[in-house]
């Protein structure tokens, strides 16, 4: 196994070649990444219904020496995804190729999309997407500081293709009342990337209390709300910058709003023809002369 590739696609590629133990302790670490690994091989085979020698087994046969080496390398990368802007762009500026930005950038973001679109469970996808368009449940979404305009955007198009849409404002004192609305089998799409937001994850938690499902758009280190979302997508969102990108999460976005507009198109068809007919009714746009 290439230790070079992160642990989670490690896991994945691997699981074609597991034994039935340790592909159940795979899918367990993988459903609650990094999480799951991070504390005692005694905790993690407890909550995995795994032997201690499965989890052994399991480091060995991904290229590690045992649990406490698989450990180390998932300890890098946690501190990895919780670099701050400032590391963050220290740790790429000084061996960046001699090429312009635009250049650059460009070659990490089509990485990211490609890798992100290749690791994204189709089933899982659409299983998301028929949550969404599910006329019966009411769908909140909710982002952190930087993702915030994700859920927007995305409620921003939603609101349009279906109704009982609500975008949770991105101030904290809203989102009790929000909260307070939410019902059993409504769905809440969150958004979180690294730095992880403890107030995203505290929303996710009450919110799964009440019963609604949760649908997680993250990325690639999976944030802590996961432990909570009945379908997670992971992102890849590494970028030359001392921010990360969230181009690859823009993609997911404008693609679950193309799925769930396929899925309801007898209903968003009424709703954007009327919409249609209020623009025209006040003269919103500006014609073209």
């Amino acid at each position: 196994m290439d230790a070079r590739l992160p642990l989670d696609e490690q896991l994945r590629a691997a699981l074609p070649d597991l034994t039935r133990a340790e592909r159940q302790l795979a899918t367990h670490v993988l459903s609650h990444y990094p999480v799951a690994a991070l504390g005692s091989i005694t905790i993690l085979a407890k909550a995995a219904s795994v032997s201690t020698p499965t989890v052994v087994r399991l480091a060995q046969k991904l290229g590690y020496k045992g649990y406490p080496d698989f450990q180390a390398a998932l300890r890098g990368e946690v501190e990895a995804m919780l670099v701050s802007p400032l590391a963050k762009h220290d740790r790429w500026a000084g061996g960046v190729p001699d090429t312009h930005i635009l250049n650059r950038f460009a070659d990490a973001v089509m990485a990211n999309l490609q890798a992100t679109l290749g690791q994204i469970d189709h089933a899982e996808f659409d299983a998301a997407a028929r949550l969404l368009a599910d006329p019966a449940r009411h769908v909140f979404a909710m982002g952190g500081r930087i993702t915030h305009s994700m859920a927007d955007y995305f409620t921003s198009l939603m609101t349009i293709v279906r109704p009982e849409v609500t975008l949770l404002s991105d101030s904290s004192s809203t989102w009790q009342p929000a909260l307070l609305d939410m019902q059993a089998g409504d769905v809440l799409l969150v958004f979180d990337i690294r730095r992880y937001e403890n107030a995203v994850l505290q929303v996710a938690e009450m919110a799964k209390e009440r019963g609604a499902e949760i649908v997680l758009i993250t990325d690639r280190w999976i944030s802590p709300a996961s432990a909570h979302a009945r379908h997670t997508l992971a992102c890849h969102i590494e970028a030359p910058s001392a921010w990360d990108s969230n181009v690859s999460l823009m993609v997911l976005v404008e693609t679950l709003l193309a799925a769930v507009q396929d899925l309801t198109w007898e209903v968003t068809e009424g709703r954007m023809k009327r919409l249609e007919e209020l623009y025209a009714r006040t003269r919103f746009f500006r014609r073209h002369r």
